[in-house]
């Protein structure tokens, strides 16, 4: 994806400046929010039964049910635990014939889970046994580890607390 430079560059850090100045309130002035927070989330698997292999049994996060799509005749609806209560919900479509994944507007570009230093190392290692490629630590990014799943979705392993970016706190 080409990137801006030179003065269109300047001008989306100026936007970016005007945004932060306008909607960025310090964190005493910010209003709760209105949810109590991620459910789950819900994407989409081209193979049920791999995308179970890869996320149980590669990444360790538990399947916890895995039922008929309420909405769609034939379709599953499954969900894994990623912790902190949070899940991570797949729906199947079969008969259905899905494009390639494409990074475009609307689309989800990536899911970041917040991992601990050791489970970090635990998750890199499984990823290399495997054979998984991966974009992070000696590959050109410190503290996260970037893979796709096999439907094409983006997954980041952020050796950060929750609540975090960058070692900063986020949430009040």
């Amino acid at each position: 994806m080409p990137q801006p430079e030179g003065a269109q560059l300047e001008a989306v850090r100026a936007r970016r400046a005007d945004l932060r100045e306008k909607y960025l309130h310090a964190v005493a002035a910010r209003p709760a929010t209105t949810v109590r927070g991620v459910h789950h989330l819900a994407l989409i698997s081209k193979d049920v039964e791999e995308t179970i292999r890869f996320y149980q049994d590669l990444l360790g996060f538990p399947l916890v049910e895995l039922v008929e799509n309420r909405d769609y005749a034939g379709s599953s609806h499954f969900f894994f635990d990623i912790g902190n209560g949070n899940l991570l919900g797949f729906f199947d479509f079969p008969g259905h014939e899905h494009p390639e994944f494409q990074e475009t507007i609307g689309a989800v570009q990536h899911l970041a889970l917040s991992t601990s230093p050791e489970e970090f190392e635990a998750a890199r290692k499984r990823l290399d046994e495997a054979g998984v490629e991966y974009l992070g630590p000696d590959r050109g990014v410190d503290n996260s580890l970037y893979i796709r799943d096999p439907n094409g979705v983006g997954l980041e392993f952020y050796r950060e607390e929750l609540g975090k970016f960058e070692g900063e706190p986020l949430l009040g």
